[in-house]
């Protein structure tokens, strides 16, 4: 078994890494964006694979990477990690009916809660205190999941038709136009940015540039919010106007 995920602020990563070692004590986790994930699926039956929802909605990132690659998931036997910051209704269940499509085999879904990873929005803002309570749940979480999944009962979390309905109705209904394509609405205060370019060698996208020493965003932002959570002087913003909390698991575990 592996594990592979997509991971903005390290919440989806921190997961998948902690199943796998439970699992079967391994470190067998990669990346979407590591050159080598491709190879190591086609290499193995059994996946796991990890993201955090979006509008109970596959970041756009997973999606393009899963339907551009889709023969590669025929036969696959693949368990589905969506980690949220409150609600996803069928998180798991987005990607286990486009994987179906290609061929895949979903043996169950588990859904996680954890730190919000939204920085410049008040909304779902914790203390850090209850951030790392929530880590704690998850990992305690994992492990009872785990020991389930090895009697052959592994839960079925965001995977039927009541979960579907909920996402549906509880958010994607409204909100779903946000993932179906990349973004344009990232912002650089260049009255705070240094131009040091930390926000461009994290971006999955490459949508980050440095032009006359400051940084510059193009138009396929995903959403993921690494950079907010990162840039030393919180100049870059998107759903917000100003960056309230920066989001990075290491301050929780």
């Amino acid at each position: 078994m592996i594990g592979i995920y997509f991971s903005g602020t390290g919440n989806t990563k921190l997961c998948v890494d902690k199943f796998l070692a439970e699992y079967d004590n391994s470190k067998n986790t990669f990346s979407i964006e590591d050159k080598c994930t491709l190879d190591k699926i086609k290499n193995n039956h059994e996946i796991v694979i990890g993201y955090p929802v979006q509008y109970s909605n596959i970041p756009k990132i997973l999606r393009d990477y899963v339907t551009s690659n889709q023969y590669i998931w025929k036969g696959k036997k693949v368990f589905i990690i969506a980690t949220m910051g409150l609600f996803s209704g069928d998180g798991a269940g987005i990607l286990a009916r486009l994987l179906n499509s290609y061929g895949a085999v979903i043996s169950g879904g588990l859904h996680l809660k954890m730190p919000d990873s939204i920085g410049d929005v008040k909304v779902l803002k914790r203390s850090p205190e209850k951030n790392k309570e929530l880590v704690m749940k998850a990992e305690e979480k994992i492990h009872k999941v785990v020991h389930s999944i090895k009697n052959g009962k592994p839960p079925q979390e965001g995977l039927g038709i009541g979960y579907r309905l909920a996402g549906l109705f509880g958010q994607r209904l409204y909100f779903g136009w946000k993932t179906k394509r990349y973004t344009d609405k990232l912002k650089i205060d260049h009255q705070k940015c240094i131009g040091c370019g930390l926000c461009k060698s994290l971006c999955p996208m490459g949508n980050i540039s440095i032009k006359n020493g400051l940084a510059v965003s193009c138009d396929k932002c995903t959403m993921c919010y690494r950079c907010i959570s990162r840039c030393p002087k919180q100049a870059i913003t998107l759903l917000g106007k100003r960056v309230i909390d920066q989001n990075d698991i290491n301050k929780y575990i």
